[in-house]
């Protein structure tokens, strides 16, 4: 079974059309699918009365967010530096303060808050 180059090639082409063509054909089926299950969905809603609050939904259909606009809290000092800065010890990059003291060979433990 000795195959040219040119026969590989040619068959390399025919399946790339038949996944073109199977590709297209999955499309074709989600999209009538997709389109089965938006008037089972909007006939749920009419029935029971629905509505997007309900379904935790915006006004666009995207996902309300629960904390919109309310920063995250602050954790709590652990360490404070020489000159009276703070850090929580957890998030995000230590501090430069941080760095420059590990570095000269000193511990966390001294600038622990008690």
């Amino acid at each position: 079974m000795a195959s040219t180059l040119a026969d590989i090639n040619s068959q390399i082409k025919k399946y790339d059309e038949q996944i073109a063509q199977l590709r297209k054909q999955a499309e074709d089926l989600r999209n009538e699918e997709r389109a089965g299950v938006i008037e089972d969905v909007r006939r749920k809603i009419a029935e029971y009365g629905l509505t997007a609050s309900d379904l935790k939904l915006s006004a666009r259909g995207a996902p309300v967010k629960r904390n919109a606009g309310v920063p995250a809290a602050k954790a709590a000092a652990k360490y404070r530096g020489p000159t009276g800065e703070t850090w929580s010890g957890g998030r995000g990059r230590k501090p430069r303060w941080v760095t420059e003291a590990l570095a000269a060979g000193k511990s966390l433990t001294e600038f622990e808050i008690k």
